[in-house]
């Protein structure tokens, strides 16, 4: 037993070394995706059964029987992919053992591919354990004990059976247990690393928005894209970075003269067909050394659209003098920059449009559009890059969704359904601010959602109840109400906080809000603030009901 115990562990070192190198290829990174598609789990099924043939002949010929590490391949996908994967790698490997012969071949086919099975199921069973080592461990062996029990059970002659599990029963269950905790592990580690590489992107890409923020206020020019060129470059890996507007270059900064090859991407067909659909583009071309064994051509460049209201209004490059892999964490974090940019963009060009408004709407939509909002809402997100990567990733999105929202073409008036999702958009991000120290209530009666009423009216309040009430208690109770009353529609913000001062409740909001109310309404229309009894403020808005 001691021989065979300390040989399967051999054979296992080199089954984990292969492991070990498989796991940094760009195929196995892919099959940890949450979502596997069909050429994926086709794959799982194939490796998984071959891995489990290169257990059996790796294995160790005992009376008629083999001692292997066959079980490793199947139980690793059947934990991975599930059931159905697990159960068809383990038949591929079974049946391939059965095919062998001896008399433990039926045997020892069926227990494979039931132990694919059985991983899968477990795994399934218990998913928050997914990639964790211990649990691996544990699934294996008790696989394989499963494996003697079907030996022991369809094997004959019986007494041949039992002498074979005495030899090899406790070095393969404790061997192929760590085998596929020690695959775990790895599988572990890469999941971690990718965390960690995507969390690196994101903190690069909101320190470029924030710095590249204030700049993009005076829209894009010659003098705004070189700054921001210079700010990109520094922050990528990239040898030179170019910003075009359709059909020029507005700024090139870096290494090398490739001017005419980034003018070349913005003019082929293909290139603006992909762009214009939102796909980045990666260009490669042929280092030319033709001068002296010199050149300052460019070998590799990603490009990226930049849009303002679904229209594209130029390209983002990242220019490379060498040869580079365009992965998953690229792509992201390259597309996500395009995203940040073409939401500044966006701001910058709404800002200059809003001049044309008058008084009263200008300091409207000036009031939604707060810095101070989105620097609390950059920082939150990078608080929570190194604690909570994906909750930070979801934040991303959600910021751009708002501001995207902030500055599309409204209605003069819009359901109040609308207006509520307007509010727990809002709501996200204060809530990621002020942690469980800020308590929401909604009690909304279904028949007001369809009350018509301006833009951002109820938002006003929430945002002056936070910024306001809840914000020097550094928290409370947050209660939105909308109830109706005849002809007429009751919407209240009441928070427990300390109180809105005068200067506060006549703010510039609030005052445009009282216009916009009488302007819909005429006297109809009212924003009443008073003071809550139980401490903070009521702001009730009054809406009548129109056909």
């Amino acid at each position: 037993m001691q021989e065979v115990f300390f040989n399967l562990a051999e054979r296992l070192c080199v089954i984990v070394t292969l492991a070990f190198f498989l796991s940094k290829t760009k195929l196995f990174s892919h099959i940890l995706d949450k979502q596997l598609n069909i050429i994926q789990k086709i794959g799982l099924i194939i490796g998984g059964g071959l891995f489990g043939i290169l257990g059996t002949y790796w294995g160790i010929p005992i009376k008629g029987a083999i001692a292997n590490s066959r079980v490793i391949g199947p139980a690793i996908v059947g934990i991975i992919g599930g059931p159905y994967i697990g159960l068809l790698a383990g038949f591929i490997a079974g049946l391939h053992r059965t095919l062998l012969g001896g008399f433990t071949a039926v045997a020892c086919g069926i227990s494979t591919t039931v132990e694919g099975l059985i991983a899968g199921l477990v795994a399934k069973k218990f998913s928050d354990k997914k990639f964790k080592w211990y649990f691996g461990i544990l699934t294996g062996m008790s696989v394989e004990i499963l494996q003697m029990i079907i030996i022991l059970g369809l094997a004959r002659p019986f007494k041949d059976a039992l002498d074979l599990i005495k030899i090899i029963g406790i070095p393969m269950i404790i061997i192929n247990g760590i085998g596929i905790g020690t695959f775990l592990l790895i599988l572990e580690n890469v999941v971690e690393e990718k965390k960690k590489i995507g969390t690196i992107f994101a903190a690069k890409a909101l320190y470029i928005a924030n710095e590249t923020l204030p700049i993009l206020r005076g829209g894009l020019t010659k003098e705004t894209a070189q700054k921001v060129a210079e700010i990109v470059l520094n922050e990528t890996d990239a040898d030179a970075v170019a910003i075009t507007d359709k059909s020029s270059i507005l700024s090139y900064t870096g290494w090398g003269e490739n001017e005419d090859i980034v003018k070349k991407a913005i003019e082929e067909q293909e290139v603006l067909h992909k762009l214009k659909k939102g796909e980045i583009c990666s260009i490669f071309e042929k280092e030319d050394n033709k001068n002296n064994g010199k050149t300052s051509r460019l070998i590799s460049a990603i490009i990226c659209p930049l849009f303002v209201k679904n229209n594209m209004i130029g390209t983002l490059q990242l220019l490379y003098n060498r040869f580079i892999q365009v992965n998953d964490f690229t792509t992201t974090f390259v597309k996500g920059l395009s995203q940040l940019i073409s939401t500044q963009l966006e701001i910058a060009e709404l800002e200059k449009q809003t001049k044309l408004l008058a008084k009263a709407e200008l300091k409207a939509l000036q009031a939604q559009i707060n810095p101070h909002f989105l620097f609390n809402s950059l920082n939150s997100i990078v608080a929570l890059c190194r604690i909570d990567p994906e909750k930070a990733r979801e934040l991303i999105i959600k910021l751009s969704e708002y501001f995207r929202r902030h500055l599309r073409e409204w209605e003069p008036l819009i359901p109040l359904s609308e207006e509520i999702e307007n509010i727990n958009l809002y709501l996200t991000f204060e809530k990621a601010r002020f942690s469980d120290k800020l308590q929401i209530e909604f009690d909304i009666q279904c028949d007001t959602t369809f009350v018509k009423v301006p833009p951002f009216s109820v938002e006003t309040l929430v945002e002056n109840a936070i910024k306001h009430g809840l914000l020097p208690k550094k928290g409370g109770l947050l209660q939105i109400r909308a109830t109706k009353d005849g002809h007429r529609v009751v919407i209240e913000v009441v928070d427990n906080g300390v109180g809105m001062n005068g200067n506060s409740s006549n703010g510039v909001g609030l005052s445009n809000l009282k216009e916009r109310l009488k302007n819909f309404f005429g006297d109809e229309g009212k924003l009443i603030i008073v003071p809550n009894e139980g401490g903070g403020t009521i702001a009730r808005l009054i809406i009548p009901v129109t056909n």
